[in-house]
């Protein structure tokens, strides 16, 4: 039994239905546990004595009523990555075969007339939307606090919730004006780990989380390693470019976290040693020559192409092309 199953039991009341998809299941009933099951139970009573206003609507299904998908927008405060994986279509399939047995809990858009957010659920919605159908909802007047607590009651205690995924909620929570406790109440952690998260996902570039994508296999040392590589010099210059390769996008999330990891270790272990040739083509793209820099030496290796008259002739140019570069106050004679 899990926190999550506990709590949502706790807070929905209702009875436990055949085995279906993670977040269309009705979890069982709460009962008094030992060792670390207790603890995880307790764990979750702070959250459950401020927010008992919450409780008490998901405990009756009086308060469910339909709407449609299309009037709902997900949280101004996302905790999940696009995931289009194997756990979403068996979700779907569960709604489709069983019906959408857990509602979901919304509230009013603050600022949009007849429309609504939701603090947690966003994966059944997005699943009826794909389906048609409507959604079975249970809305609340929610303050932001109010939502971003909901979500962690769902959220915090989700296994296949990556830790990046974690540590960028975390920051945006922070960003958005909420207060440590309140986060660390959301995602069930102390206050030490709310700031390793905000760190790792304050190192880290958002494009370059975004490229990763929520590497569900990688957790807290292996993103913080990557934090500290980035900050070397030309680490981010080599993973940006790694990025924007057209293979990349090929291996899944956790292969794209190991290929840029290993291009900001190169990268930081290729200081000092030679860098790779870089080729000078002209305007149609037919190659001159090599260029390859090591520390404050250049050298070039003129194509075979190219006679030994043109080597001379640029040979010739260079006091000329010193002048120019000295002339604009950038040289020093």
């Amino acid at each position: 039994m899990t926190k999550r199953s506990d709590t949502l039991r706790a807070l929905f009341g209702a009875p436990q239905a055949r085995a279906l998809s993670a977040d269309n299941a009705v979890p069982p009933l709460p009962r008094v546990a030992a060792g670390s099951i207790r603890s995880m139970k307790e764990s979750f009573s702070g959250i459950e004595r401020e927010n008992e206003v919450l409780r008490e609507a998901l405990a009756t299904g009086a308060n469910v009523i339909e709407i449609d998908p299309d009037l709902i927008d997900p949280s101004p405060y996302s905790d999940r990555f696009a995931d289009d994986g194997e756990e979403f279509e068996q979700l779907k399939a569960s709604i489709r075969t069983n019906g959408q047995e857990v509602p979901v809990l919304l509230r009013r858009h603050p600022t949009q007339e007849g429309r609504y957010q939701t603090a947690f659920g966003h994966r059944r919605v997005r699943a009826a939307r794909e389906l048609g159908l409507k959604v079975r909802a249970i809305v609340r007047a929610l303050s932001d606090t109010d939502l971003v607590i909901a979500q962690g009651i769902e959220n915090s205690a989700r296994q296949d919730l990556s830790f990046i995924e974690r540590a960028v909620f975390a920051l945006r929570l922070e960003r958005a004006g909420h207060e440590r406790s309140v986060i660390q109440e959301a995602l069930t952690v102390d206050r030490a780990e709310v700031s390793k998260l905000i760190s790792v996902a304050n190192e880290i570039p958002e494009d370059v989380i975004a490229a990763i994508g929520r590497a569900p296999k990688i957790g807290r040392p292996r993103w913080q390693a990557l934090a500290a590589r980035l900050a070397q010099p030309g680490a981010l210059d080599r993973v940006r470019r790694l990025i924007a390769s057209p293979t990349f996008g090929q291996s899944d999330s956790d292969g794209r976290f190991l290929q840029v990891l290993a291009a900001a270790i190169q990268a930081e272990e290729g200081r000092g040693h030679r860098a790779a040739p870089q080729a000078i083509v002209t305007s149609e793209g037919a190659k001159i020559a090599d260029a390859e820099r090591k520390g404050r030496a250049l050298k070039l290796t003129f194509a075979r192409a190219l006679d030994e008259d043109f080597a001379a002739f640029v040979l010739d140019q260079i006091p000329a092309l010193f002048a120019q570069y000295a002339a604009q106050g950038k040289g020093r004679r």
